[in-house]
């Protein structure tokens, strides 16, 4: 979206009580939005949203009803499709013994749970079997799958395998189809199958899947050859809740096809069919009904605890069960486990930051590494070491003299790449993601090195080059416009997350009419412009940055204020408030 060429700060803020400088629409973007207003309709700050979406007026009421059947695309444009769909009716068939093989985050427990949910649809059973994080490390080994060939005619490996050359040659007598996303290297590992939408030979159109996404048009293809030979499969709309789960907790860009997976994925939810997350929502007190918000950051730890912390397979299964009081015990179980995974994150966390601040945090790569530091959370802390940097940021637990640790990208920056390349070079002795995300494993002695050259492939991309960081704007809103009709109206443009951010909106020169600190570290505000209603914000973790004490010291003193508007829900009453992220004085 065309942003005004003078590139001023917006509201004139270059550098804000977070450190940041503001970017807000330009006169070309007012056009735009003027137009769209003009020909559907909508409100300015609605047609703000899909014009930075890139949507023509034509197509809004398109996108803001996107649709499957129109974005699906065909199963068979991935290689490979067509002989696993084959080989997973031949497994039906022949009554064959099939295992699934997950990967222990959000996406691998979903992409398990489609599996053993259809499956069993079909009056098959499978077996489930997720890797230890800590004893088996991430993806196939040679142990496990040697073992599951003894007892299994059929494996299929999900959100893993890609780069599993040897585990896979170990599954000797049993057939191997790879169902994943992440990035492929020149050669693949001899499986019936390996579909996979990063591999090196696809034309990346659908990179953004997540292997979820994968797993479901595996469904869809074996579903239309079944009907074409008289047999009805399960119903996979039904199944879409995994789907939005997984490509949202996987931090998959919400765009194309992904927003109406997401979209009716969270309809599916709302009827609350499926026993485990149903289970889940309620200990996590989930009352209201679920958006993208709640899959990333309310269900999505919770299920990812279990892998983390605890037993590697306890979120595939809450995800697969049909029985609500193994749903119940799951759940609370993840529950239990989250609280834990908490306090070990904020240790680690804590000890991560000020090393890398020792270290610097001005070039293209920020990274940490401490002997003992659970390999669980460190995926964790990287994200949050890049949330607070605007960098690149790898965490590492050391221990007996080699690191695992795991890496996170900002948009722009294609880490998976960059950390392969290391693994060739041999400056790791293992490493593999995408775009966003990688893990790897590195030999003490060899951890400087690494990360030196990693930073110098980072900055080849762009990584550290940047000045103060921008904080993207969509416009400008009075309080009073803030209204209950208009947050549906927006939240309609969603779903909202890796992608496709969610709107910032700014309100100027606000009084602040009271504050609070709420918990450690939030602040809890009502402000008003003087005329009209005043409008409530919370601001999370406000008092690790400047924000919190300016604004609770306030003394009377005018800011102008950022932040995503949303409901709050409380006591069966739906209030507009800012989920406030920044602040600048007038």
């Amino acid at each position: 979206m065309p942003r005004d060429d003078t590139h001023r700060a917006f509201l004139g803020v270059e550098h804000s009580l977070t450190g940041r400088s503001w970017r807000g629409p330009g006169a070309a973007e007012d056009r735009l939005a003027e137009a769209m207003c003009q020909r559907t309709g909508l409100p300015d700050p609605v047609a703000r949203v899909l014009c930075r979406a890139g949507v023509p007026p034509q197509d809004a009421a398109a996108y803001l009803a996107p649709s499957i059947r129109d974005l699906l695309p065909d199963p068979l444009g991935l290689r490979d499709m067509g002989r696993a769909s084959d080989r997973l009716i031949a497994a039906l068939d022949g009554s064959q013994r099939i295992a699934v093989f997950g990967d222990y985050d959000v996406d691998g427990g979903a992409s398990a749970a489609l599996l053993i949910t259809w499956l069993r649809d079909m009056g098959r059973p499978a077996t489930l079997y997720i890797p230890d994080r800590i004893d088996e490390g991430y993806g196939p080994n040679e142990d496990a799958m040697a073992a599951l060939a003894r007892d299994h005619d059929l494996i299929l490996c999900v959100d893993c395998g890609t780069l599993s050359h040897g585990p896979i040659a170990a599954a000797r007598g049993a057939d191997v189809v790879v169902l994943d996303h992440h990035l492929g290297a020149e050669t693949l590992p001899d499986a019936v199958a390996v579909v996979n939408p990063n591999r090196q030979d696809e034309s990346g159109e659908l990179s953004h899947l997540c292997a979820a996404a994968v797993v479901f048009l595996l469904l869809v293809e074996t579903n239309r050859r079944l009907r074409a030979r008289g047999t009805t499969g399960p119903d996979l709309m039904a199944m879409l809740d995994l789907v939005a789960l997984a490509t949202v907790a996987d931090v998959a860009p919400l765009v194309g096809v992904n927003r109406a997976l997401v979209r009716r994925g969270l309809d599916v939810m709302r009827h609350r069919a499926r026993p485990g997350l149903a289970a889940l929502g309620d200990i996590a007190r989930l009352d209201v009904p679920p958006a993208a918000y709640h899959l990333g950051y309310v269900l999505g730890p919770r299920i990812n605890a279990g892998g983390r912390i605890g037993q590697a397979d306890l979120g595939a299964r809450l995800l697969s069960t049909d029985c609500p009081h193994e749903s119940a015990a799951l759940a609370e179980r993840l529950d239990r486990l989250n609280t834990e995974r908490r306090s070990i994150e904020q240790a680690v966390r804590d000890a991560a930051l000020a090393q890398a601040e020792e270290r610097g945090v001005d070039g293209p790569l920020v990274w940490a590494a401490g002997e003992g530091w659970h390999p669980g959370v460190v995926g964790i802390v990287a994200a949050r070491l890049k949330e607070a940097t605007g960098r690149p940021a790898v965490v590492i637990g050391l221990e007996n003299g080699i690191g695992k640790g795991s890496a996170r990208s900002i948009a722009g920056v294609d880490l998976g790449a960059a950390v392969q390349r290391l693994a060739r070079e041999g400056l790791l002795i293992k490493g593999g993601g995408h775009r966003m995300a990688a893990g790897l494993t590195v030999e003490a002695g060899r951890l400087e090195d690494a990360m030196a050259r990693l930073g110098d492939l980072l900055s080849r991309q762009g990584a550290g080059r940047e000045g103060p960081r921008a904080l993207d704007l969509a416009g400008l809103l009075m309080p009073g416009g803030a209204t209950p009709e208009l947050i549906a109206q927006i939240d309609g443009a969603g779903p909202f997350g890796m992608g496709a951010p969610a709107p910032r909106f700014a309100f100027a020169d606000m009084r602040i009419a009271a504050a609070r600190r709420v918990g450690e570290s939030h602040l809890k505000i009502a402000f008003t412009d003087g005329i009209g209603p005043k409008l409530d914000a919370i601001a999370f973790g406000a008092f690790d940055t400047g924000l919190g004490p300016a604004l609770l010291s306030h003394a009377g003193a005018r800011f102008h204020l950022v932040g995503r508007l949303e409901l709050n829900h409380w006591q069966g009453r739906a209030r507009p408030q800012l989920r406030l992220e920044d602040a600048a004085p007038a």
